[in-house]
């Protein structure tokens, strides 16, 4: 089943501590935002990729993806201060329905059957969102005092991509947007409709960079992924 990627990389990566745009951070000679690229540039059932940047970084950003072949951008749109803002004026650029993913930029560790299961569950219940089980106790915590133990059976760590029918996504953004609603991911926006969202259960190492200690980790996860091959 084909899906388009909307991809908000307008960021400022200030955790990453690198004095400029995270997503140029080289990962084995490849920026990061290239290497996540090319996880639906080499995946079939990709037809398209949505790519909001800072006006400022367009030409940087244009020219690596000329440098690395991505040939899969069907436009690159002004990001907004705001991450939802950034993911809307995508949905603005996307004039067809169909199943929609919206992915961080700074995750280029996901898995194509991860991306396989949440088309499938968006197509039948119109959201899905990849995430991965909580696997330390979690605590809710008031003036640092412990309230309650919280049953991490029911917690998950949600991740991207986020899968939705354009419709769905469409209106959940346009509603957030005219109430002055500010979410944290899109799944916050439709679940604030009332439209039940689904998990599909992904991986561990689909780890967003953020951090100097993400990057090591993400080293560390190709430096692997290599040695499989070998």
């Amino acid at each position: 089943m084909d899906y388009t990627v909307m991809m908000p990389a307008a960021g400022s990566g200030q955790r990453m501590g690198a004095g400029y745009n995270k997503l140029f951070l080289q990962l084995n000679h490849k920026p990061i935002i290239i290497r996540t690229l090319l996880v639906f540039e080499e995946d079939p059932a990709c037809t398209g990729i949505i790519l909001a940047v800072k006006p400022d970084e367009r030409n940087e950003i244009q020219s690596m993806l000329d440098q690395f072949g991505i040939s899969k951008i069907q436009t690159i749109v002004d990001g907004g201060t705001e991450r939802q803002y950034s993911v809307a004026a995508c949905i603005e650029a996307h004039a067809e329905n169909g199943i929609v993913l919206v992915h961080d930029a700074a995750r280029p560790f996901l898995k194509k059957s991860v991306i396989a299961n949440l088309v499938q569950k968006a197509t039948k219940y119109g959201a899905a969102i990849a995430a991965v089980q909580a696997k330390d106790t979690m605590k809710i915590v008031t003036d640092g005092v412990v309230e309650e133990t919280v049953d991490r059976e029911k917690l998950w760590i949600v991740q991207t991509p986020q899968a939705f029918r354009y419709d769905v996504l469409k209106e959940a953004s346009e509603s957030a947007n005219r109430a002055g609603f500010l979410g944290t991911d899109e799944a916050m926006l439709v679940e604030r409709l009332g439209h039940p969202v689904h998990i599909v259960e992904s991986t561990y190492e689909n780890v967003k960079m953020t951090t100097q200690e993400d990057l090591a980790f993400g080293e560390i996860i190709l430096n692997r992924q290599q040695e499989d091959i070998l």
